[in-house]
């Protein structure tokens, strides 16, 4: 009899779409019992993704945790697979996801109908994303999340967000299209759309196969960075996230690095040491576009004028300090990466529910009265005996200290994770090999480093500016109510980047651990071509 665990790998996938479609045939007059029961799965959801990631963990070196769909065998039948990557992907969209509802159970669940239903359709593409072993199902799962993602970012009012919104939904559509023909290319060619036996076959393709399967793959790259951001492809990002709701902007943090997470698996599986003639190929591309994607990131972060595009720009520089690191091919840069990836995207997505918190603080038209003394200066006489013994409230102590901590990470300073995790990224890319002296440093480490650090130089100064505008220039005498709920997640999420910063060791280990893994696919390559079936299948007896 088959335990419940034999079917783990699926449940992250299944557990959001049953709830999604069951939450479709409640009236919208039942909201509370609609928010209850997505708030339980989204909880039940974490506690699948712990269980998982423990699994995978506890696996031998090189071993991967596989799912027959269907119980058809690989490679003619949909494969899940599980390793310590995917495994720590569902685990951090569970727990943003399970952030953001508990956020948007305070008002913006009540802004639209069928939130909740979206929400987890969400989730269910996200970790099937994550979990796939199949590229053409990485496009199956790709399209649940988009579908989603284009009616959450819809959700609410106002002309700027339809009209932003409709702008993401057009280049995502573009990108769709792209990713079909670059799969049916590849598919051609090779015969086959299962990453594992794709890699088992590339390395023996001819000359002319060879360059046609390439050229899929940079259709299907294409693709994979209009959904991360990369400059220029992501031009629409800053628009569109900070045009969303709150708690949808701060759940689309994570849609950027579904983009990423698809570069890197499929480069290193496909075209990594083991791939012959095609080995590296299109990394090049992706430090160039990294390092630009990094430095038109850090400007737009100077040029932001409001705290959601600040957040905005904030994930375009994640996204190019990520992109620009896996292009560099080093091992060691690469764990640092993924920690980074970890921190920066719970540092953006608390940032961007703060974000609205904030405003309640501020004076009506404090954006325009922010611009226009930072221009002109603020003649009004300040009457300083009168601040005195003033009392600050703990609604404003609690925003501001969260918007620091906010700050610290995502500017990368000590002594918190996003410093560790940036230090670990230049300190490889200096040393690759972990060596007392370095002949020579390739002139990428200068760049990536260099951005890098003026990165978080920029994300300091706006941060700042920001700062000052919300609680020295423009904050209202009476601040409207911030409700206990509402904040919560927000606090949640920075303490779960404290323990990253005390559990850094621990964590850069297991990243080292993934590592290890992606760079060297050829022992799990059979692991995923020979998953075992559920059961079976014996021939017919007459």
């Amino acid at each position: 009899m088959n335990s419940i665990l034999d079917h783990l790998v699926i449940l992250p996938i299944l557990l959001p779409m049953a709830t999604g479609a069951l939450l479709l045939m409640f009236d919208d007059r039942l909201r509370n019992a609609r928010a209850l029961i997505s708030l339980g799965s989204a909880v039940l959801l974490v506690l699948l993704a712990v269980l998982l990631m423990s699994q995978a963990n506890a696996q031998p070196s090189g071993v991967l945790e596989s799912y027959a769909v269907g119980n058809w065998p690989a490679p003619f039948g949909i494969v899940l697979v599980a390793d310590r990557l995917s495994a720590m992907m569902v685990l951090l969209t569970a727990i943003l996801g399970l952030a953001t509802l508990c956020y948007s159970l305070a008002r913006w669940h009540m802004a639209g109908s069928s939130f909740h239903s979206l929400f987890q359709f969400l989730l269910m593409g996200i970790n099937g994303a994550f979990l796939t072993g199949d590229i053409f199902n990485l496009f199956v799962f790709f399209e649940v999340m988009l579908a989603a993602s284009y009616g959450l970012a819809l959700h609410g009012q106002g002309a700027t967000r339809v009209r932003a919104s409709l702008h993401y939904i057009a280049v995502n559509l573009g990108a769709s299209f792209l990713f079909l023909i670059g799969a049916a290319l590849i598919y051609g060619i090779a015969g086959t759309l299962n990453m594992a036996d794709l890699a088992d076959k590339i390395a023996g393709l001819g000359e002319q196969d060879r360059v046609l399967v390439e050229s899929g793959a940079a259709i299907l790259g294409v693709a994979f960075l209009i959904k991360a951001g990369m400059w220029p492809l992501g031009f629409w990002l800053p628009t569109s996230y900070s045009a969303a709701a709150a708690p949808v902007a701060a759940v689309f943090a994570i849609m950027t690095k579904v983009g990423v997470y698809a570069v890197l698996r499929v480069s290193t599986l496909a075209f990594g040491a083991e791939a012959g003639a095609s080995a590296g190929f299109g990394q090049n591309v992706l430090l160039i576009g990294g390092i630009a994607t990094l430095a038109f990131g850090s400007v737009g972060v100077l040029a932001a004028q409001t705290t959601p595009r600040l957040a905005s720009y904030s994930i375009i520089v994640s996204s190019g300090t990520l992109l620009a690191t896996l292009g560099m091919g080093n091992a060691g840069a690469t764990s640092g990466a993924l920690f980074y990836l970890v921190v920066s995207t719970i540092a953006i997505s608390a940032f961007f529910m703060l974000a609205e918190l904030l405003d309640r603080v501020r004076i009506e038209g404090a954006d325009v009265l922010a611009i226009t003394m930072e221009a002109y200066g603020d003649d009004e006489d300040v009457d300083e005996e009168a601040e005195v013994g003033v009392a600050i409230p703990a609604t404003l102590a609690v925003l501001s200290i969260s918007f620091a901590i906010c700050m610290l990470l995502i500017a990368g300073l000590p002594p918190l994770a996003g410093f560790v995790a940036k230090f670990a990224i230049i300190s490889a890319v200096f040393n690759p090999l972990g060596l007392a002296e370095v002949a020579e440093v390739p002139a990428g480490a200068w760049w990536l480093a260099g951005l890098v650090i003026f990165s978080g130089f920029a994300a300091l100064v706006a941060l700042t500016r920001t700062w000052i505008n919300i609680f020295w220039a423009t904050m209202s005498e009476r601040p409207a109510p911030v409700r206990v709920i509402e904040i919560a997640p927000v606090i949640l999420l920075l303490a779960l980047t404290v323990v990253a910063t005390l559990m850094a060791g621990p964590a850069l280990g297991y990243t080292q651990a993934i590592v290890d893994q992606l760079y060297a696919p050829a022992g799990q390559i059979p692991q995923v071509l020979e998953t075992p079936l559920v059961v079976e299948i014996e021939e017919a007896t007459p």
